[in-house]
């Protein structure tokens, strides 16, 4: 016989004995058989046998289930395990990814129990078909478990597992920024129509409460770390609660969409914390598992904070050129000349906006694009007029900007904007790079492409004089010599770049793992 002893617990008020038992034994066998049993006189209540399948339980009495049961045919198998704590009643194991808890029909590979138990040959004396195993966790879930070494010490755990009394504590990588922290109550049951899943199930699921509180949250905010403790043991609850509030966790090929899926290679959730009191010594026992390497990576990853720059410089100093020679290097770039030449298109914001203002005095054609010459000499004569057309313009390029940006985040994007500065751009990169050249060679470069002086000159005007542009750079670019040192300055300018958004990921980094340091000692407060 396999004897479940335990006192009812709270959440069992009112329901029948027969569907206790069938869900305390995670529905592994038929609810036909547990009948069998009761009406054969195996169960008790409060030490009277109860042969009633039907019986209503109260909270707090003692009921036991003798389950009928052939001596263990575990076969021991020796592999990797992480002992964590062993003594002569009960064992700590830190599981490894990939690895199921125990045997069952679907599973023909060994499991965690088959290689306890060539390291403990105990559980080869206990009866059932996973002896020892008081909790579980899913197959690609890493962490701790408990596993009981003889029955008494089995019995006792299970009775403490029923009553919560052992603390159970998870980290998570969640797609999104939950709240701050929270409690989930939704009860949980078996999917209605897809039976290898579970689901929030209102109508006969089974009480389920999940308490978390947000870490950390990634700097472009697509995933966070989570602290989770788990009040009740129901099967894929942390899982099922999380996506249920609207963000699953990375790597869940089962619960999550598709894409929050495709982000690891397993459900990135870690059993790190577990605190009970030793069921023979009463000690208090507090057991942490480190972070396993594919977490690690998974969380530098996420540490990868997008890295914006701003290409500036006046005109004529060669920051175009030194846009394309960045992008050559595979960075990602814009120009916030092609933006207006591309909104000033029929139909384009730009031309829009500018029709609808000064009617057809820039656009003279629905047909046609603006008339940029037209346009040129209205800003050339009228200041006023040419701020109120920058003011009108400038979101349009600012917006196209940030779009880019977003767009290849977490990676470097590079956007060359000739009035970062003037515009206040500047507040919306990460670094500043100025393109140098003195005004000599940069007017004469200017000269070659039919500018004369009194155009240089007006242009210059519009914008901030070189040395407060580069007294706005962290980064400075000196276009005063040969094509060959440009490059080479750039492929520096690349690096250094590089290495930027690499130092501030492991700054990242470090912060999260401090911040896991401080977590260690007490965990999420326990009630």
């Amino acid at each position: 016989m396999d004897t479940h002893d335990l006192r009812a617990p709270a959440s069992a008020a009112g329901q029948r004995l027969d569907s206790f038992w069938y869900d305390w034994l995670d529905h592994e066998i038929a609810r036909t058989a547990i009948q069998n049993w009761i009406r054969a006189g195996q169960a008790s209540i409060n030490g009277q046998v109860c042969r009633k399948p039907s019986t209503r339980l109260i909270p707090g009495q003692r009921i036991t289930l003798n389950a009928q049961s052939t001596p263990s045919a575990l076969v021991p198998r020796p592999g990797p395990l992480s002992l964590v704590f062993a003594d002569q009643y009960l064992a700590v194991i830190n599981k490894q990814a990939g690895l199921t808890v125990h045997p069952a029909p679907s599973v023909t590979e060994p499991t965690l129990l088959h290689f306890a138990a060539h390291a403990f040959p105990a559980l080869t004396q206990m009866a059932g078909e996973r002896p020892g195993i008081v909790h579980r966790l899913d197959k690609d879930t890493t962490g701790l478990i408990l596993v009981a070494l003889h029955e008494p010490t089995r019995l006792a755990l299970t009775q403490a597992f029923a009553e919560r009394e052992i603390d159970k504590q998870y980290l998570a990588l969640v797609a999104g920024e939950p709240p701050a922290s929270g409690c989930i109550e939704l009860p949980i049951g078996r999917h209605p129509s897809i039976k290898t899943r579970m689901a929030v199930v209102h109508a006969g699921g089974r009480p389920a409460r999940t308490e978390y509180v947000r870490l950390w949250t990634a700097p472009d905010h697509s995933a966070s770390l989570m602290l989770v403790r788990i009040h009740t043991g129901r099967t894929h609850q942390i899982r099922v609660h999380m996506t249920a509030l609207g963000h699953p966790l990375l790597g869940d090929a089962v619960y999550a969409d598709a894409r929050t899926a495709a982000r690891a290679v397993r459900q990135m959730l870690h059993a790190w914390r577990l605190r009970v009191q030793h069921p023979h010594t009463r000690q208090p026992l507090v057991f942490l598992a480190p972070v396993p390497q594919d977490f690690l990576d998974q969380l530098r990853l996420l540490c990868q904070a997008p890295l914006r720059v701003g290409l500036t410089g006046a005109t004529g100093s060669g920051k175009s050129t030194v846009r394309r020679m960045l992008e050559q290097e595979g960075l990602a770039t814009l120009s916030a000349d092609d933006v207006v030449a591309a909104t000033y298109e029929p139909g384009q914001d730009g031309w829009q906006i500018l029709r609808h203002y000064f009617g057809t005095t820039f656009v003279p054609a629905d047909t046609a694009p603006v008339d940029k010459a037209a346009l040129y000499q209205a800003m050339r004569s009228s200041e006023s007029l040419r701020r109120e057309i920058e003011r009108l313009i400038h979101p349009v390029v600012r917006q196209a900007v940030q779009l880019f940006h977003q767009a290849h985040a977490p990676h470097i994007s590079v956007a060359e904007i000739p009035l970062l500065c003037e515009t206040g751009l500047q507040t919306d990169h990460d670094v500043v790079v100025t393109v140098f050249c003195p005004d000599e060679l940069r007017h004469a470069r200017l000269r070659t492409r039919g500018w004369d002086a009194e155009r240089i000159a007006q242009v210059d005007s519009w914008q901030w004089e070189q040395a407060a542009k580069v007294r706005t750079a962290q980064l400075v670019v000196n276009n005063s010599g040969s094509a060959a040192e440009l490059q080479h300055q750039v492929q520096a300018l690349a690096r250094v770049v590089r290495n930027i958004q690499r130092c501030r990921q492991e700054r990242h980094l470090r912060a999260v793992l401090a911040l896991l340091d401080e977590q260690r000692e007490h965990g999420m407060n326990v009630s």
